[in-house]
């Protein structure tokens, strides 16, 4: 029997309240909201938070960098094979690392790079205006430790190189080039590197933790504030456009890889993408079924709610895929 979109959406909201309710590994998390969108409708549950509420998303960042550097260059029909001195030219004079990384080896975490460039070092560039090619000369200067295309690796430095890439190729910087291709595109005035309203404030455990200054040169890995809204907007969004999604879903890891992995997305055995983030006093967590046009989104002010974060994902999409998830979404602890 079908349901008409409206009641569809508000029996999801029932239930998906009364789920996390009931929840007691979740009842120690100050803050926390929860959206599920299916095929458009949505529902949403939170606890001690509004609907809306501001988060910082953290890695979930690397997923909007990839998106709009995935469009970017879909639009200007430059394949994702390019390699990625071709598009930073000025780059080439300090380019330590293999002149062969191409642009989806780096969006899929497999380019080999060294991994010796922190937030630290990031940090002592300082805000100014080339903080992104700064810290992206850096990492390419670094040279690799394996070659291209071996191995998969999380590495932050991928994705700050991402970010110059994007800035380049648009001839803006990387945060207006995000703001034209993605944000403002698709509506996300919700989400911003600066909260645009009132933010969750971060805890560890029952203490509220200072709001922290996120260095501009990694902005493209970690930097967003965002709400649920426009995670699912941004999620729906994305299913929606067939290029930019066959491009996300498309695994650059080998078998025996730890993980198979796209464009700035893990995936699981039924072509699930999803992705965490933390940074302190938060953790976001997402996940994606494009085969059941299913976007669900967890983001609380507890850094160490993964686990019971993950195990709420994995139930939310287990009636669609039969999958269990959660041990593989908490070992992918970004």
């Amino acid at each position: 029997m079908s349901t008409r979109p409206g009641a569809y959406s508000k029996i999801l909201f029932v239930s998906l309240q009364d789920d996390l309710d009931r929840r007691a590994d979740l009842h120690d998390v100050p803050s926390i909201v929860v959206g599920v969108s299916r095929a458009g409708a949505r529902s949403v549950a939170t606890r001690g938070a509004r609907d809306d509420a501001c988060f910082r998303i953290a890695s979930l960042t690397k997923t909007f960098t990839a998106a709009a550097l995935g469009m970017t260059l879909i639009e200007r029909s430059i394949p994702l094979h390019t390699p990625a001195i071709d598009l930073l030219p000025a780059f080439a004079p300090d380019w330590h690392a293999d002149r062969g990384i191409t642009v989806e080896q780096i969006l899929g975490q497999v380019s080999g790079l060294r991994e010796s460039v922190n937030a630290s070092a990031i940090a002592d560039l300082g805000n100014g205006t080339f903080a992104i090619d700064e810290a992206a000369g850096l990492v390419v200067r670094a040279g690799n430790e394996r070659p291209a295309g071996t191995r998969w690796s999380y590495y932050n430095g991928n994705y700050v190189l991402a970010g110059a890439i994007l800035a380049a190729v648009t001839k803006v910087s990387y945060e207006t080039a995000l703001l034209k291709t993605v944000l403002t595109p698709w509506a996300l005035d919700g989400t911003g590197f600066h909260p645009p309203r009132g933010p969750v404030a971060g805890r560890d455990g029952a203490t509220e933790l200072p709001s922290a200054d996120y260095p501009r040169g990694r902005r493209p890995s970690g930097g967003l504030w965002s709400g649920v809204p426009d995670l699912l907007t941004f999620g729906e969004r994305l299913l929606a456009n067939g290029a930019l999604l066959a491009e996300t879903r498309r695994p650059r890891t080998a078998p025996e890889d730890p993980m198979a992995y796209g464009a700035g997305w893990a995936l699981g055995p039924s072509g699930q993408l999803f992705v965490n983030g933390r940074l302190p006093g938060y953790r976001a967590a997402m996940l994606m079924v494009p085969d059941h046009d299913f976007v669900a989104v967890v983001l609380t002010n507890q850094e160490q709610a993964l686990p019971a974060a993950a195990r709420l994902l994995s139930d939310l999409q287990r009636p669609l895929t039969g999958d269990e998830l959660a041990a593989t979404i908490d070992r992918f602890a970004a």
